[in-house]
């Protein structure tokens, strides 16, 4: 379990990166952050990749053990499969109760400090962090900004346009140099704009106006760190009980929802497991993997379904928990074993 765990999370780890290093390198994260947001979307994913990992480790395991003859062996001592599903089921237990705080408690600090951080980036855009040719997208301040040339050590840009907005007015500025400061006296960010032109027009078509200029003050507004709307990922589990909207709901029943999808895959990955010494401990990796995607991508739907109103708080997600253990109850069954009166 370890090992696949550290895997996926390696591999997750590594996604992630690669989208925040070329944020960073855009200049539309800082550099410190990055490691912070690979952390923190970890921490977030765990609530899947530990159900994960717990499902495709018991399938692993007892194939390597139906390989080894040991489950046959096992089976002669008078061990069959509602012995082994108990050590599954109380190791699932546990790391259930994990996924749970990770659910319902870590998930949403995470989501609330990665919001932050990118209401920070968004607020706080660097133009030494840009990258000459490309055309970046400052949403706070309704401006994108093209470089031709950049030259970070000096926190200058050369050959720059901008394009902002004033009310009803589009502004279009092309100078030739730009730097990038803080203005002492109000403290805000500003650029600072030489040698250059300014195009303002109104959007109903009325005439424009050129000006010129030799050196002028872009105040990028605003400086300070405007507050995240309201997102339900970073609400509290608390607040979500008691709010009556269905994005609301949808989201505090997939928070739960983890906690008895650890315990049916694990339990699920049992009987899924069942394979001959001929076949080998990774017979059914592939068919397990299937029923997982298949699974996840219902849930996925179902949560999506909540959300609009296509289906009522009850069942909500929950059908699809009904339809694992109804999987789990047909398998368990044609094991014979489960079921079988005992004597």
């Amino acid at each position: 379990m370890l090992a696949i765990c550290v895997v996926l999370v390696a591999v997750f780890a590594s996604y992630s990166a690669a989208q925040y290093l070329a944020d960073a390198v855009g200049g539309l994260l800082p550099a410190g952050a990055v490691l912070l947001m690979i952390l923190l979307r970890i921490a977030i994913a765990l609530e899947v990749l530990l159900p994960t990992t717990l499902y495709l480790s018991v399938v692993i395991a007892l194939g390597r053990m139906y390989r080894d003859s040991e489950i046959v062996a096992l089976s002669s001592c008078g061990i069959g499969t509602p012995q082994i599903l108990k050590p599954v089921f109380y190791l699932a237990l546990v790391i259930a109760a994990l996924v749970a705080g990770l659910s319902l408690y870590v998930r949403p600090v995470a989501y609330a400090k990665a919001y932050r951080l990118e209401a920070y980036a968004k607020a706080n855009f660097d133009i030494s962090g840009m990258e000459a040719g490309n055309f970046y997208e400052i949403k706070s301040n309704d401006l994108v900004i093209f470089a031709e040339k950049v030259d970070q050590p000096e926190n200058r840009a050369e050959a720059v346009f901008i394009r902002g907005q004033d009310g009803n007015l589009l502004q279009i500025i092309f100078a030739n140099k730009v730097y990038h400061r803080y203005d002492e006296r109000t403290g805000k960010q500003a650029l600072l704009l030489h040698d250059g032109y300014m195009y303002e027009f109104t959007r109903r078509g009325e005439k424009g106006k050129i000006s010129q200029f030799q050196e002028a003050t872009y105040f990028l507004e605003p400086k300070e760190i405007v507050p995240t709307k309201y997102k339900r990922r970073a609400a509290s589990s608390l607040h979500l009980s008691g709010s009556d909207k269905p994005e609301d709901i949808a989201e505090l029943q997939w928070r739960f929802s983890t906690l008895f999808s650890t315990i049916l895959l694990a339990l699920l990955g049992v009987p899924i497991s069942r394979t001959t010494p001929r076949q080998g401990k990774y017979a059914k990796v592939l068919i397990a993997a299937v029923i997982f995607a298949v699974y996840y991508n219902i849930i996925a739907v179902a949560k999506n379904w909540v959300e609009k109103g296509v289906i009522s708080a009850i069942p909500g997600i929950w059908w699809v928990q009904v339809l694992l253990a109804g999987l789990l109850l047909v398998l368990l069954w044609r094991t014979g074993e489960v079921f079988r009166r005992q004597h």
